[in-house]
């Protein structure tokens, strides 16, 4: 569900306490370390998008009272965070070994020995026949059936397949770019054009978002084995790639207007926004631009797309 949301959390040292002894965290602590809150809460956020949309489309008001539409959002939000939660805890379990290898993971839960694999394994599972039956019956079917789609892709599928093939990328895109296609279908019940745009917006700019990160992160992907473009195909071959992605995803958000969603604030930031991320990631491929370059792109696409979405909130 979280597929490039994912890539930099420091493997910094534990909290210390005041004379310098290093302190355990609790096994609370551990467990919603599992779930990587903050992952969770950004994923989150770009749903809430999708169901704002939706409802000032005035599309779900003729199917409950303003009431009850808010009390299903509330579990569509719940329901979403929890099966958010259930992708992480459930990839930190099969990734265990690999967390080890790599610097920013090997001090999570799991490799550390913190937690036992039983434990995760069984809070994951948890997680997950809650949410699913919970988005299914107490928001709608669409929603639900999506969410399963989101955490199975994830788990099953993504997971493994990053120690194969770059395609993986592609892949992991998928259910990464499925929640605000939830929040869309939490309000309308079914799935609508400015939907999909709005999937194919997260879709899409997933892919240099990751591929920033797994260039400056390229030794620990290698360490671990993990297959990423920057180490099996080079820098020139990733560059190029942001390029072209980053191209398709401005494209899109200008698409979404031909839909009737976004006004004329929107369109002029996107315009701006798609503007100065693509020169950014162009940026990329002029001799010498190294770590720096990619450490800005990756920063700038999280500015880039939390104001590409409150524009279109605030001018939809």
């Amino acid at each position: 569900m979280t597929a490039h949301y994912d890539a930099v959390q420091s493997a910094g040292g534990l909290p210390a306490h005041r004379g310098g002894t290093p302190r355990s965290p609790s096994f609370a602590a551990d467990l919603v370390a599992l779930t990587k809150p903050r992952i969770t809460t950004m994923v989150v956020a770009t749903m809430l998008p999708g169901a704002w949309l939706a409802g000032h489309a005035g599309r779900a008001s003729h199917v409950l009272p303003v009431a009850a539409s808010r009390g299903r959002l509330a579990l569509a939000v719940l329901g979403t965070a929890m099966i958010v939660a259930s992708a992480n805890t459930l990839n930190m379990y099969l990734e265990r070994a690999t967390d080890g290898l790599m610097a920013r993971t090997r001090n999570r839960p799991l490799p550390s020995g913190r937690l036992s694999p039983a434990v995760a394994l069984a809070f994951g599972l948890t997680l997950a026949a809650i949410s699913v039956p919970a988005l299914t019956f107490g928001v709608n079917a669409v929603t639900g059936l999506l969410a399963a789609v989101a955490l199975v892709s994830y788990v099953v599928v993504y997971t493994p397949l990053k120690r194969t093939t770059t395609a993986s990328l592609m892949i992991g895109a998928v259910p990464g770019a499925i929640p605000p296609l939830l929040g869309w279908t939490a309000v309308a019940g079914r799935i609508d054009l400015p939907g999909v745009l709005l999937f194919g917006i997260m879709f899409f700019w997933q892919i240099p978002h990751f591929l920033a990160i797994a260039t400056f992160r390229s030794d620990d992907y290698r360490r671990a084995g993990l297959k990423v473009l920057p180490v099996e195909r080079g820098e020139g071959v990733t560059r190029r790639h942001i390029v072209g992605y980053t191209a398709v995803l401005v494209a899109l958000t200008l698409a979404l207007v031909a839909t009737g969603v976004g006004g004329l604030f929107y369109i002029g930031a996107a315009v701006v926004l798609g503007a100065g991320f693509f020169a950014l990631g162009a940026r990329g491929l002029r001799p010498g631009a190294g770590e720096r370059w990619a450490r800005g792109l990756f920063a700038a696409s999280i500015v880039y797309l939390v104001l590409l979405f409150a524009a279109l909130m605030v001018s939809p």
